[in-house]
């Protein structure tokens, strides 16, 4: 047995956009594919090309898609009615972005897709993410980490533009 301490960087940053308007801002970024269908063509792909294919194909401007998406804030809203703040998870990436990190560094498979929360506060809308790099930086793989730092990039870059 082995435990290993892992130091995470949480990219924030604030919106004073409406969280509609932040929640559509990110969705327009990222792909939305069928997800039994994705799962299908990836499961039919004879060769990593034609995988490669099917995640271009899936993919939005910003290279990633949403695999999952979970509204914290219906919970919360069960509980404290319509005057609950809304928190979104989203649960998103790129398989091959995942498979590059994985085969140097196969613990970057449990932090892979990632999570983007999107919520409200009394200041504004959160957009948060924790690094890829933060995650994998222990682990000691250059090339894990270039593939994780242009991850980072990619996705800060989709919560920048959704914030502005």
């Amino acid at each position: 047995m082995s435990i290993r301490q892992i130091s995470v960087e949480r990219f924030s940053l604030t919106s004073s956009k409406p969280f509609e308007e932040v929640v559509s801002a990110v969705d327009a970024g990222i792909g939305h594919p069928d997800m039994k269908l994705f799962l299908k063509n990836i499961t039919a792909a004879a060769t990593f090309n034609e995988l490669e294919k099917t995640v271009r194909q899936a993919v939005g401007p910003s290279d990633l898609m949403e695999f999952a998406r979970f509204d914290l804030g219906d919970v919360l809203r069960k509980d404290h009615g319509s005057t609950a703040p809304r928190i979104l998870r989203l649960v998103a990436g790129n398989p091959v972005t995942m498979k590059k990190m994985a085969e140097h560094v196969p613990d970057a498979g449990s932090y892979a897709p990632v999570t983007i929360l999107i919520d409200e506060r009394p200041d504004g809308v959160h957009l948060s993410y924790d690094r890829m790099s933060s995650f994998l930086a222990s682990y000691g793989s250059p090339d894990a980490l270039r593939v994780a730092r242009d991850l980072d990039s990619k996705v800060e870059a989709l919560l920048t533009s959704a914030a502005s």
